[in-house]
């Protein structure tokens, strides 16, 4: 099978598609969605490993449960900082070079935290892969580029259905690991996957011309831009960081909840528990019909109802790891599904800066979800379970509430564009 390749007459020009076996309808060859699908969601599980490991990191570095949530907080810090400054040079580089330089400095990054011996080199660590860990985010947009119109929701929500999946079984996987293994084999197991995902992306990969030859700094400042110019933009960003936050709280504590007094799960049980959560990737796909139907906003209020009353259920059910589980599921659906359908929202805004659009959408969102981590941290030593609950059904009611505004914004911009 021939690899597709994208080529320019010119470096700032738009790629120029070769033909190459594809998917009926979609443009796209299906061992390649198969490919990128695999890589965001390798990519995307090195936030998430530690989860499930808070309470044995704990005892190792003899910290207290809010000091080791701060891991999984500064890990989305980092994701954000990637999302800022290093996502928008997929506008500005060849695309394929710069995964592969990426994935080298988070092969590197996770050896380190595989060693580490204090929990402060353990936090760095995780700082720089949660950085450059983007590269989930680059290949999403990449995706979204090769896909014609009518078939981007489609190959965009394949593509995020092997992302989500990556995040959801990365507790389970991490969980069995450290059990058999110890903690520091996830870190350094990830590492060698790393390594041989850039060695498969490099020799893989079509070849993406850049969309831009502006300065760094100028690409920079045009994603800052890119969030004034499109109001939609965000919107969609603040949407998702309610969700995220409500997401990001729940699964860095429902480990403690489990663990503790009330069920006294090992981290192979919450290794397991955490499969459940998987069923909510299966909604991807169907989101991104939706989002080709032109649903997006109904499914969007639809989908923050349900987180909402996702997390209430988690409250109601905390002596019961069944209503947990199906809170679990509930609520990775519905934050699945409003993630497929804002991506789909932005990235028709601007084709030519689907890199910086999406850097500016991730990091708001992410920037919500670490908020999230970090306040379920201290929510759970607080209040417990009930009140992380309570902080999980309050951020998507605050989103529902805003979308509520969605309809009267652009029937005001619509008149004062009238006026003018």
């Amino acid at each position: 099978m021939t690899t597709t390749r994208l080529l320019s007459s010119h470096p700032t020009a738009p790629p120029v598609h070769r033909a190459a076996p594809a998917r009926a309808g979609s443009g796209v060859p299906g061992w390649l969605v198969a490919l990128l699908a695999v890589g965001t969601g390798l990519t995307a599980a090195n936030l998430y490993y530690a989860q499930p490991l808070l309470a044995s990191l704990s005892k190792v570095f003899h910290i207290d449960t809010a000091t080791a949530g701060g891991l999984i907080t500064l890990t989305q810090i980092g994701y954000v900082v990637g999302m800022l400054f290093l996502v928008p040079l997929g506008d500005r580089f060849e695309k394929r070079r710069l995964v592969t330089v990426l994935l080298a400095v988070t092969t590197v990054a996770l050896l380190v935290a595989g060693t580490a011996a204090s929990f402060p080199v353990l936090l760095l660590a995780s700082l720089v892969s949660g950085a450059t860990s983007v590269v989930a985010q680059i290949l999403v947009p990449f995706a979204a580029s090769l896909a014609p119109d009518h078939a981007r929701g489609r190959i965009v929500g394949r593509v995020m259905s092997g992302l989500l999946t990556g995040i959801l079984l990365s507790r389970t996987l991490s969980s069995l690991v450290s059990d058999v293994a110890g903690w520091r084999v996830v870190y350094l197991g990830s590492a060698v996957l790393m390594a041989l995902l850039a060695v498969a992306l490099y020799r893989a990969l079509p070849e993406h011309a850049p969309t831009t030859g502006a300065p760094y700094h100028h690409v920079l400042r045009s994603t800052v831009r890119l969030v004034r110019t499109h109001p939609a933009l965000l919107r969609r960003g603040l949407y998702q960081a309610a969700m995220f936050g409500a997401f990001s709280a729940f699964w860095t504590t429902v480990s403690y909840q489990l663990t503790g007094p009330e069920f006294h799960y090992s981290a192979i049980g919450v290794g397991i528990f955490a499969l459940v959560g998987a069923a909510g990737a299966a909604v991807a796909p169907l989101a991104g019909h939706w989002a080709d139907r032109g649903l997006a906003r109904p499914m969007s209020g639809a989908a923050f109802a349900v987180a909402a009353l996702a997390s209430a259920l988690a409250g109601f059910g905390q002596h019961s790891v069944v209503l947990i589980a199906l809170a679990a599921i509930l609520l990775d659906m519905a934050v699945q599904t409003t993630l497929i359908l804002g991506q789909h929202t932005v990235y028709r805004l601007d084709p030519a800066a689907r890199a910086r659009l999406n850097s500016a959408f991730i990091a708001i969102f992410f920037a919500g979800g670490a908020l999230g981590s970090q306040l379920g941290s201290l929510v759970h030593r607080a209040g417990g379970w009930t009140a992380v609950a309570a902080l999980g059904a309050v951020l998507p009611v605050l989103a529902l509430l805003y979308w509520t505004t969605e309809h009267w914004t652009a029937e005001h911009r619509r008149a004062r564009r009238a006026a003018h």
